[in-house]
This record gives structure tokens, sequence and C-alpha cells, in this order.
């Protein structure tokens, strides 16, 4: 199992990166992909048109989430990952700190870099835009 840490300076708050990730419909516009959000603790997921899925394990409003997080290509016999989400006001904008434990050997690479292509790339444009 690996563990992938990537810090990303976003032009927004810390709230509206926040609720990128727990509304449905701003998840779907920043990232271009269909989501399905919860801001429930114990609330499921599913981003991707359900390629990710998991479910809430830790919410603070505005400051970090905490999910399980798998993909439609984990193995049967792969336990889900965890993926922690911090958003830190910084000067010009918000610091996110994304860590993601327990990612399958096999997909660590290509999680990395989808990331960057998937999430943090797509969601600078959807800002962009605003």
């Amino acid at each position: 199992m690996k563990t992938i840490i990537q810090k990303v300076k976003f032009k927004a708050q810390p709230k509206e990166l926040f609720d990128i990730f727990l509304d449905s419909k701003k998840h779907t516009l920043a990232t271009g992909g269909k989501a399905v959000a919860s801001r429930k603790v114990g609330g499921s997921f599913s981003a991707w048109e359900g390629y990710i899925k998991g479910k809430n394990v830790a919410i603070v409003p505005n400051r970090m989430v905490v999910q399980t997080w798998r993909s439609g290509e984990f193995k049967s016999g792969n336990h889900d990952s965890v993926l922690v989400l911090t958003f830190e006001k910084v000067s010009g904008g918000t610091l996110l700190t994304m860590t993601h434990t327990a990612v399958p050997d096999h997909k660590a690479s290509g999680f990395s870099k989808g990331w960057y292509k998937h999430y943090w790339e797509p969601i600078k444009k959807y800002l962009a835009k605003k």
C-alpha cells in the first residue's frame, strides 16, 4: 500500500473548496464528472459516474474532510483507501493538502497523476470562471 500526499494552492476561500467536495452540483461542475455527495458523517458519495465511491468518516466544516475511498479499479481483496483533505487559508487563497492513504500499489502512480488531471486542474479552471 502507498500514500499519496499533494499540496495545491487555489485562489479561493477554504469554504468554496470545501463545498466543491461535499456538494453534488458544485463537484460535478468543478470536475466535469457526475457526483453525488453528502454533507453528513456516515453519508455515502460517488464521483465520476460511480467510478469512485466511499463514505464520509469525519467532517470539520470548511477545514477538513475524511472519507473512505474506492475506485472501480480496486481489486476485490483491496480494502478501501482513506482520503484526508484539509483546507488552510493562506495569502492569496487556500492551501489544500490531500493525503490519500492505503492506495493499492498497482494504482498509486496513476492516482497520483489523476488527482492533478481530474481534480486540481479542472477545479482551478472552474474557479477562474467564477
